[in-house]
């Protein structure tokens, strides 16, 4: 039993700190974005923090399978039935498209007039991780070993059938409603990018299955099989002839899917052998991991928004290097009150506290 329990908290730190390091890699990225000036945006540092900041939406929908993952087998070990099990999964959904509506809403009513309503429907990562569970959750009718196969085979469904679905007419249905599906360079679509939720599935169930002292072998093959696969794809990707009639690499390649699948299997190896062996304690990418959605809420708001409008796309490169680490250094402290400090309280709890205490204080009675 404590075996067990020691394991999962290995699991759930690898995991926290995948999450954090693409949260990390976030910042950058989008602060770049917002801030760089316009004459300096096809020079090296601009293109690489983008280049790199592609793989972190990939990281988020993977770990958004894992943990529904979690969810289908802590259901399923609960004895429900196949139908609860699948309505446990999909109420998942409706959380996070909530969340997504609320997102939007809160960036348009601060943008103060200054946002089109259009983007109150805007399909963001939210949209598709919730889209992406209602799709997959009837996969929780199988068991556990077999969502591992059913899981892999759905990413490959949806990443093989991103072209197609490009490739074909949907000029008939609202743009609105297509954003949810077609693949479109503005959006997160369903294809391709819920393959990535179905690979963390997959994966997730897969951690579930395992004996835990087998766990540190499997991280080997998981970095293995990613090298594998970015080495796979990118070769079959350059191959002059493809099986499909168009297809763009850079946003319905099914190569690229893969690529970055592989990529997060080969970090997720090594966020394992770090967080286990190398620092078991409090790390900045593990605190950023544990709240990730409440700095990707914050900050977009803070980097998107208008409090800063005169930096805008007005930023030298040492200038914009700066913005992101006072950006980053604003989002851990957020972080950590939120979770308070290794394990203390957090501020809420804290000046919970202080209240209470106030408010219980004796009033002095006359002559003391």
């Amino acid at each position: 039993m404590s075996q067990t329990t020691r394991t999962g908290g290995q699991r759930l730190a690898f995991i926290d700190w995948t999450r954090g390091l693409a949260a990390l890699i976030m910042l950058q990225g989008h602060v770049f974005h917002s801030f760089t000036a316009k004459e300096l945006r096809n020079d090296g540092p601009y293109v690489l923090s983008q280049f790199v900041g592609g793989i972190t939406p990939a990281v988020f929908l993977f770990l958004t399978g894992v943990t529904l993952a979690f969810l289908m087998d802590s259901t399923s070990r609960k004895g429900l039935s196949p139908w609860q099990c699948t309505w446990s999964a999909a109420r998942r959904s409706g959380y996070l498209l909530m969340l997504a509506f609320l997102f939007r809403l809160q960036m348009w009513s601060f943008s103060l007039g200054k946002s089109s309503w259009t983007g109150l429907f805007k399909v963001d990562i939210l949209n598709c991780m919730g889209l992406g569970i209602i799709a997959l959750s009837p996969l929780a009718i199988f068991s556990t070993r077999d969502r591992i196969r059913f899981g892999a085979i759905s990413g490959l469904f949806i990443a093989g059938s991103a072209p197609l679905i490009s490739a074909a007419d949907w000029s008939w249905l609202h743009p609105f409603a297509r954003a949810w599906f077609v693949p479109d360079p503005n959006f997160f679509s369903f294809f391709p990018w819920a393959a990535f939720i179905a690979f963390g599935l997959a994966a997730g169930s897969l951690l579930r299955v395992i004996e835990p002292g087998a766990m540190g072998r499997m991280m080997e093959w998981w970095a293995l099989f990613g090298l594998a696969l970015v080495v796979g794809a990118r070769y079959f990707a350059n191959l002059p002839y493809s099986i499909y009639a168009n297809s763009d690499f850079w946003l319905n390649s099914p190569a690229l899917i893969l690529i970055k699948t592989g990529v997060i299997l080969m970090v997720a190896a090594f966020a394992y052998l770090w967080t286990s062996y190398v620092n078991t304690g409090w790390s900045l990418l593990r605190q950023f991991g544990m709240t990730s959605l409440l700095v990707y809420w914050v900050h977009t708001e803070l980097v998107y928004g208008s409090w800063f409008w005169r930096w805008k796309e007005a930023l030298t490169v040492p200038q914009t290097v700066a913005a992101a680490a006072m950006v980053i250094v604003l989002m851990l402290g957020l972080s950590i009150a939120r979770t308070g400090w290794k394990g203390g309280p957090s501020l809420l709890v804290l000046l919970r506290q202080k209240w209470n205490g106030w408010r219980v204080q004796p009033v002095p009675q006359a002559g003391d």
